[in-house]
């Protein structure tokens, strides 16, 4: 389970980091990226702690495969939590391929995407 403060709720906040955010994708899964300083807006105050959202659709499978994906993505992301600077939306979205991976390849796809969505921002800011 992904600790509170790092839970994505709103539909907003998921909305404006996939329209806004760094896109990388990979074999099984797509990265949306959105770091404090991409956002136009200047917040007054500490920043939030970051933020993570999933997306399994139906495309990945039915109920249980989609359930079984969402508990491997949540089991590689929340040891990655803490790399994961103040401020910053990231939303993991499942592509079909994830319904057979396994959770090392998932963890792969996932350090991949993030090493080159912040990669690709520090060389275009």
């Amino acid at each position: 389970m992904l600790p509170a403060p790092h839970r994505m709720r709103r539909r907003t906040d998921f909305a404006e980091t996939l329209r806004r955010g760094r896109r990388v994708g990979r074999g099984t899964l797509v990265v949306h990226l959105l770091r404090p300083m991409d956002e136009a807006s200047s917040t007054a105050g500490p920043l939030p702690a970051g933020q993570v959202g999933l997306v399994v659709s139906r495309a990945v499978g039915n109920s249980v495969v989609r359930h079984r994906v969402t508990r491997r993505l949540r089991a590689v992301i929340v040891p990655r939590l803490s790399a994961l600077p103040q401020g910053t939306r990231l939303v993991v979205r499942a592509l079909p391929a994830a319904a057979t991976a396994s959770s090392l390849q998932l963890a792969t796809d996932l350090d991949a995407a993030l090493d080159s969505a912040g990669r690709r921002r520090a060389v275009g800011a």
